[in-house]
């Protein structure tokens, strides 16, 4: 099953302090790599949304279905200096299933409903 993933974060004063050159330059060292590491597995589209909300300041689209995959490349991005170096800070992370309802129908015509059960 396809998961889609909406993980929401904070890019830090300390990071805006950076100039451009060096936010390009540590993206280049430290997340890039990461996420190439997992891109046969894990696929990713970013967003900045501070000037549409202030609970955080951009988010980024996952799609995969490995779930293992996606939790190795979270644990990854907290051994970068962004993370550790209080660069960036994680929040909320919402979770689905592509087409799940879809997939439960399907089981459905292969299984009876026992006797009594409400479907």
């Amino acid at each position: 099953m396809k998961h889609g993933i909406v993980l929401t974060y904070t890019l830090t004063p300390r990071w805006l302090a950076l100039t451009r050159a060096e936010r390009n330059d540590m993206r280049a060292a430290h997340i890039e790599p990461v996420f190439a590491r997992y891109a046969d597995r894990i696929t990713a589209r970013f967003f900045d949304a501070e000037a549409f909300n202030g609970r955080f300041s951009d988010f980024a689209v996952l799609e995969t279905e490995d779930l293992g995959a996606y939790y190795f490349l979270i644990e990854a991005l907290r051994d970068t200096p962004l993370i550790s170096g209080g660069f960036l800070v994680l929040g909320e992370v919402f979770v689905g299933v592509q087409d799940g309802f879809q997939a439960y129908e399907r089981t459905l015509l292969h299984t009876a409903p026992d006797a009594g059960t409400a479907v």
